[in-house]
């Protein structure tokens, strides 16, 4: 118990300290929020993979393959593609348009510059849609830290949860977004090393690959069965999890953030394979978890979402789990820190400088935004001290919030150049509702995103073709913004 306090608190302290750093580059909201737009390749891509793989990597993925089996793999197949697909078509572009496009610093702020919303409407509904889906992101990595501090110390729930969200936001609110970017490089990296070594010493436990594999088909053969006892529909609901990355504003934003178009191919193809790497790791650990159990008794794992604690408690020396165990902390804070900035930017850009003090400072802003934080963490951490509240739907539910709600506005708007404000405020709403509603009923078992990302789809393009006029100036400046990003493109 002491050797795994003390390589916490190492672990904990040395983020603080990177916050430290942090702070003495960040004198404006620009900084606080985008870094500067300065990131190089190797922190954009593995802070965009860190940011997206939040506890529910080593928790609730590993967890519903323990439970379900190999067919849940699906869900890694489908976010595998789907990342691909947003750093291929999605990334250079988004970095392009929203830099040309006044500058804009959040998703909101770039919706309003795209469309030419003067009202700012579509900057305020943006929000809204951001403020409602990530106190429940939120609150989904503070359960994982909860379930954290509550396995590895013996804490009450209440307690572990207190001690896991203090962690990560007091250095995100010392530090800003480059606090958040330079400590999600270093917890990807802890991430990858946990993810790579624990499979290999449960193999080793079990008598090897061959032998894992058999003593979990012969305990239960279902789950070594990649298609048995899995619906089309099901197949449907898992993959579909990879629509939802177009619409991820804690992942977008890494884009927006990138020092230019230049390198982006580099840094997609380092963030797939470590992506790659991470998700084959946290299979292996869910499904021959089985095998564990199998060889051990012993050992009750009554929720299989601590199936990978329970392995490293178990298997690794008091050190080594120590540091491993950091790494279910590293992937709790790197996306939790970052969705707690996206909040808080949203409300200090999107609501505070347009509507509240539209020439506030820029050290004013700073403040504002850490405790419009403050505030945002308060909201979430009130919804997880539910001790029952599940990682994977929590994360599934906000997951499917941004990627209907947001996923088709943001890839349209960078493609089509008939899309204009009405289209985009009308995909947003039908995106929102669908998955507001879907989720209530859950019709023919189908993951909300699915429907809510084609219906969003469908009213953008329906309600731009019937609002649509010739001098509409959106078609102009989209027109201005392509012919920027090739220039950027051929520049590099």
């Amino acid at each position: 118990m002491f050797t795994t306090t003390t390589t916490f608190i190492v672990y904990i302290f040395g983020m603080l300290v990177i916050g430290i750093i942090a702070a003495r580059s960040t004198s404006s909201l620009n900084d606080y929020v985008l870094g500067g737009r300065r990131l190089g390749k190797v922190v954009t891509a593995l802070s965009a993979g860190a940011s997206d793989m939040s506890g529910w990597l080593l928790m609730g993925l590993p967890g519903a393959l323990y439970t379900t089996g190999i067919s849940a793999s699906w869900i890694a197949i489908g976010l595998t593609c789907g990342q691909w697909c947003n750093w291929k078509f999605v990334a250079a572009r988004l970095r392009s348009f929203t830099a040309n496009a006044a500058d804009s610093l959040t998703l909101p702020d770039y919706f309003a510059a795209r469309f030419q919303d003067r009202t700012r409407m579509v900057a305020v509904l943006a929000a809204l849609i951001i403020l409602l889906f990530f106190v429940v992101y939120c609150a989904s990595g503070m359960v994982s830290g909860a379930r954290l501090f509550e396995q590895t110390f013996g804490m009450d729930y209440s307690n572990a949860l207190l001690i896991g969200a203090a962690s990560t936001i007091l250095y995100v609110f010392i530090g800003g977004f480059l606090a958040v970017s330079w400590t999600d490089t270093v917890q990807a990296t802890l991430m990858a090393f946990a993810l790579v070594i624990t499979p290999i010493i449960v193999f080793a436990d079990a008598g090897g690959p061959g032998a894992a594999s058999e003593a979990v088909s012969a305990a239960n053969p279902d789950l070594m069965a990649f298609m048995k006892g899995i619906s089309l529909v099901s197949i449907i609901s898992f993959a579909g999890w990879g629509l939802g990355y177009v619409g991820q504003p804690h992942i977008l934003v890494r884009f927006m953030a990138a020092r230019s178009v230049r390198g982006m191919g580099g840094a997609r193809r380092i963030s797939i394979s470590w992506m790659v790497l991470c998700l084959t790791g946290a299979v292996l650990i869910g499904l021959y978890g089985n095998a564990f159990a199998l060889r051990h008794p012993e050992i009750s794992i009554s929720n299989p979402e601590q199936i990978f604690i329970i392995i490293t408690q178990t298997l690794f020396t008091p050190w080594v789990a120590g540091i491993l165990l950091s790494a279910i902390l590293a992937a709790i804070m790197s996306t939790l820190s970052c969705q707690l900035l996206v909040a808080s930017s949203t409300l200090t850009a999107d609501f505070y400088r347009r509507l509240i003090r539209k020439n506030a400072g820029q050290n004013e802003l700073v403040w504002v935004g850490r405790l419009t934080l403050l505030m945002v963490a308060a909201i979430a951490y009130v919804i997880a001290t539910d001790p029952n509240s599940g990682i994977l739907r929590l994360v599934s539910y906000a997951w499917a919030g941004f990627g209907a709600s947001f996923g088709p506005a943001v890839v349209l708007s960078l493609f089509w150049r008939g899309m204009n404000l009405k289209g985009c405020i009308a995909g947003m709403i039908a995106g929102a509702a669908t998955v507001l509603v879907w989720e209530q009923f859950q019709w023919f078992g189908l993951y909300s995103l699915v429907p809510g990302f084609i219906i969003s789809s469908v009213a953008i393009v329906l309600v731009s073709v019937l609002t649509a006029r010739a001098d509409d100036p959106c078609r102009e400046l989209f027109g201005r913004l392509e012919n920027q990003f090739w220039d950027e493109v051929k520049d590099h």
